[in-house]
């Protein structure tokens, strides 16, 4: 990985927002990967080594991405991690503090983009 071509990590349980997200960061030269949260998290930072998560909150019915966001912060407490959710009560989850962002999913993607780029210079 690059830092011109900085590697983002989508976990969320729904195809059709991961390809959204991939397709829409690709053409902002991101590299992208996928999970839809099923695989252990550790695995899956293991294999991509992302400078950014894209976590949904909502993983299916038995999974939370607030508890995610727990074992990520236990493995790389300076990883950027973005909650994306479509409710916003996860804001009056203390879990959520964790978290360096959110972004309330939208068809419109420049927050999400805009969060992608804090979350950059942040890391570096």
């Amino acid at each position: 990985m690059t830092d011109s071509n900085p590697k983002i990590l989508v976990v969320d349980d729904e195809k059709h927002i991961r390809m959204l997200y991939q397709e829409e960061l690709e053409s902002e030269g991101y590299a992208v990967a996928t999970t839809d949260g099923e695989e252990p998290i550790e695995n899956a930072l293991a294999r991509e080594n992302p400078a950014v998560v894209i976590l949904d909150i909502r993983l299916g019915p038995s999974r939370s991405g607030l508890d995610l966001l727990q074992t990520i912060r236990s493995l790389d407490a300076k990883l950027p991690v973005i909650l994306c959710t479509a409710y916003d009560s996860f804001q009056h989850d203390l879990k959520s503090i964790a978290a360096d962002f959110y972004v309330v999913k939208s068809v419109d993607l420049s927050e999400l983009k805009d969060k992608v780029r804090q979350a950059l210079v942040r890391r570096r």
